[in-house]
């Protein structure tokens, strides 16, 4: 199995849609960074599950070295890096595209939300992949409709309308 370190964003799309367990059946462990713990504890969303908390929080690590990269990325993105590195992590969960750019211009392995729940899609981890996809739009998750639909049309699933 594989090791993966997750950021805010991710954590907040996949418990949205009451997914979070499935890092863990696709991938393998997951870990997030203080920073990332505190942000989750402090966003605010009528339609966030903080019960889902309490599981995380067995999850969160403390960064042992200086966070470099902090005037780069917000200080969860860049603690998580900073963490995938101290852990020889497989992937780094995480779906702002600003910070995966420089992430992975820094070599690190990155996934998002979407790619795990079409890998999830793919290994049968789960049926369907709209609904999730509607849940994300519904609850206005910073994903664009174009790639939700080419993904969709990718693995056989009926698209969105275009708007």
């Amino acid at each position: 199995m594989k090791v993966v370190v997750a950021d805010t964003g991710a954590i907040i799309s996949l418990v949205h849609v009451g997914q979070l367990a499935i890092i863990e059946r696709v991938l393998g462990d997951y870990f997030i960074a203080e920073a990332v713990w505190k942000e989750l504890n402090a966003y605010d969303n009528p339609g966030f599950d903080r019960g889902a908390l309490k599981d995380i929080e067995t999850k969160v690590v403390k960064i042992k070295s200086g966070n470099h990269l902090s005037m780069m990325m917000d200080f969860g993105e860049s603690e998580s890096v900073v963490l995938y590195d101290e852990l020889h992590a497989d992937f780094l969960l995480i779906d702002d595209r600003r910070a995966r750019a420089i992430a992975e211009s820094l070599g690190v392995k990155c996934l998002g939300s979407i790619g795990l729940m079409t890998m999830a899609k793919r290994t049968g981890a789960i049926v369907e992949l709209r609904p999730i996809f509607q849940q994300w739009i519904s609850t206005r998750r910073f994903f664009s409709k174009k790639l939700l639909n080419k993904v969709l049309s990718e693995v056989g699933e009926e698209t969105f309308g275009e708007e």
